[in-house]
């Protein structure tokens, strides 16, 4: 059922959407096994969707004009390279979130300032909030049901482990929210390398 909010003045479906990295499968399943230990702890849980690298928070866009949304993300992709994307620890950002740490390295940094100004430049499509802070890349854990006493025990479970993952982020992900989940809508995969 999609809300009056959702909706345009003309009647158009303005829908959520934003877009990722999505990590390999050996790391989803390590980011969801860190989840469900979470939440058999502490009854914690995360949004639902796939683990992931957030590059463009969540905005509204109307359904009818998806294609040129991608379009616009086909265009962007073309002169991108594939980005190595390393994960080291845990971090937080106290006291209502806890992720996988994901390093600041200078291509992951271009690739999300580079798609940031993209969409801003050629939809429109801008995060305000994001505007005022440094991209922080990470996979989150667990961001619901989180007071300040049990973000302080999961905390101390996890500020210490040791975990390291190195992929290369081959593409990026464009996610729809369906009322219920986020769900994949496309993918656009980044050059092997510039010519």
């Amino acid at each position: 059922m999609v809300s009056a909010s959702r909706q345009k003045h003309t009647g158009q479906k303005k829908l959520r959407f934003f877009i990722a990295l999505i990590p390999p499968l050996e790391i989803q399943a390590y980011a969801d096994q860190v989840i469900q230990e979470l939440s058999d702890r502490y009854q914690t849980s995360t949004a639902n969707v796939l683990p992931h690298v957030t590059l463009q928070a969540p905005f509204l866009w109307q359904i009818e004009t998806l294609p040129q949304l991608e379009t616009c993300l086909n265009q962007f992709v073309q002169q991108q390279p594939v980005v190595p994307v390393t994960l080291s620890g845990f971090g937080a950002f106290a006291p209502h979130v806890l992720y996988l740490n994901v390093l600041r390295t200078p291509d992951l940094l271009a690739l999300q300032a580079n798609l940031t100004m993209h969409l801003e430049t050629n939809l429109g499509i801008l995060d305000p909030i994001a505007k005022q802070r440094p991209f922080t890349p990470h996979v989150t854990v667990a961001s619901r049901n989180l007071d300040a006493s049990t973000f302080q025990q999961a905390w101390i479970d996890l500020e210490t482990r040791q975990i390291e993952f190195e992929f290369e982020a081959i593409g990026l992900t464009l996610l729809l929210y369906d009322g219920q989940r986020w769900q994949i809508q496309s993918q656009f995969p980044l050059i092997s390398q510039i010519l």
